[in-house]
């Protein structure tokens, strides 16, 4: 389970933004708990020519079930801290699946 996790829901855009630490170069792809209040996501693409960034918004998509349109990065795209938005899922549904992957 993860002990803090930021999420702010933004109710009249049906979207919800969390912070994220991403890790790249990992040996795989998986969420390695929380870290300051951000979700730390381990990813196997380096961090090289938006590599990272593309392969973030294909995890999150298909962790949550929602197509890759639904998933941006908001800021931090040249950094391991960012700011990702998600459209059409709510924050129950994120903190069970991060349950469940956990």
């Amino acid at each position: 389970m993860m002990p803090f996790l930021e999420i702010t829901e933004n109710p009249a855009s049906g979207t919800l933004t969390l912070n994220v630490r991403v890790q790249p170069r990992a040996s795989k792809d998986e969420i390695a708990g929380s870290l300051g209040g951000a979700l730390k996501i381990r990813l196997c693409a380096p961090a090289v020519e938006n590599r990272a960034n593309e392969s973030l918004v294909a995890f999150l998509s298909d962790l949550l079930k929602t197509p890759k349109s639904a998933v941006r990065i908001q800021s931090g795209e040249h950094g391991r801290n960012k700011r990702v938005e998600i459209r059409g899922v709510t924050r129950q549904q994120i903190l069970d699946l991060l349950r469940e992957e956990a």
